[in-house]
């Protein structure tokens, strides 16, 4: 049984050296078109912290014998499709300006289309989600505990360093400072 979760975090895995090819591609466009990148720092914080996620998944599974109990993991692996499935519906929406880094780009208007009418940071969202599902598809709930602290603090730091450098390049707060940030809604200020 536990073959098929490290199948599913091997393809994870792939999935996100894919995106960064895209992200490298997209970087080097936005870099030629004047981008600015914040947040350098935590950046290489948030690389590490998602490759330990894949291995502590693993890791977890494997070394304290979680089994798979149908009844949580089958919902929460239907919550891990959906969040990638927001996910990449936040990639296409911002199309080449997608990235893992945070790079803006002076003058260019914020995205209001796609996930983006209805939160600041679907994407997150997504992220958030999926912290807690895959480690609880094969009940590694000590991972999903784990990252899901973790990845609170360091979007704490990451959504703020984003939110400053959009406010002060493009017109994110007209754009967008209606929109809550990580659940779906409107509210009235930045």
């Amino acid at each position: 049984m536990v073959s098929w979760y490290l199948v599913l975090l091997a393809l994870l895995g792939v999935e996100r050296l894919g995106e960064l090819v895209i992200s490298r591609r997209n970087a080097a466009d936005a870099v030629a078109r004047g981008a600015i990148e914040v947040g350098q720092r935590h950046f290489q914080v948030m690389k590490v912290l998602h490759t330990l996620f894949l291995v502590a998944c693993a890791a977890e599974v494997v070394l304290l014998r979680r089994p798979f109990i149908p009844a949580l993991g089958v919902p929460m692996l239907v919550l891990a499709v959906l969040a990638q499935a927001l996910r990449y519906w936040a990639v296409l929406t911002l199309g080449r300006r997608w990235n893992v880094r945070v790079l803006v780009i002076p003058g260019d208007q914020a995205i209001v289309a796609g996930p983006y009418r209805y939160l600041r940071h679907p994407n997150y969202l997504a992220v958030i989600v999926e912290g807690v599902a895959v480690p609880l598809v094969h009940t590694a709930w000590l991972t999903a505990l784990g990252f899901t602290l973790a990845n609170a603090a360091l979007l704490r730091v990451r959504i703020r360093c984003e939110e400053r450098a959009l406010a002060a390049h493009c017109d994110y707060g007209r754009r967008l400072g209606d929109r809550r940030r990580l659940i779906p809604g409107r509210r009235a200020t930045v």
